[in-house]
């Protein structure tokens, strides 16, 4: 990969760092109550679970420095709010994805029937 261009890395870091936000089934929680598009406090998301304020903002920690939530202050309180562009650039990517694997499905489809 040394010759991917600089520009392309990080492109494809930044999904991977997605990626492994959402490998968590407490951030992708987190995410989905975030993801009604109102901004949560820290001690509103632990409502209704067994998480600690602590445990949550370890998370919200995680899936900030990933991109899909972002902080932001509200008097004495930080409040969390989705972000959907990088889940935007996720989706588009698994799409050019899907199509690839597809064309390459139909190419083995096609050897294998003219080799039979």
């Amino acid at each position: 990969m040394s010759s991917m261009r600089r520009k392309d890395r990080v492109a494809l870091d930044a999904r991977a760092s997605v990626f492994a936000a959402l490998g968590d089934a407490t951030r992708l929680t987190v995410l989905a109550k975030l993801s009604k598009g109102e901004p949560h406090s820290i001690s509103r998301l632990t409502e209704g679970t067994k998480l600690t304020r602590q445990a949550v903002t370890k998370h919200l920690r995680v899936l900030e420095v990933a991109g899909v939530v972002h902080s932001l202050r509200v008097g004495r309180e930080s409040l969390f709010a989705f972000k959907p562009e990088p889940i935007e650039d996720i989706r588009a990517f698994l799409d050019v994805v899907s199509v690839e694997w597809d064309h390459t499905l139909l190419r083995l489809k096609d050897f294998v029937e003219v080799e039979s």
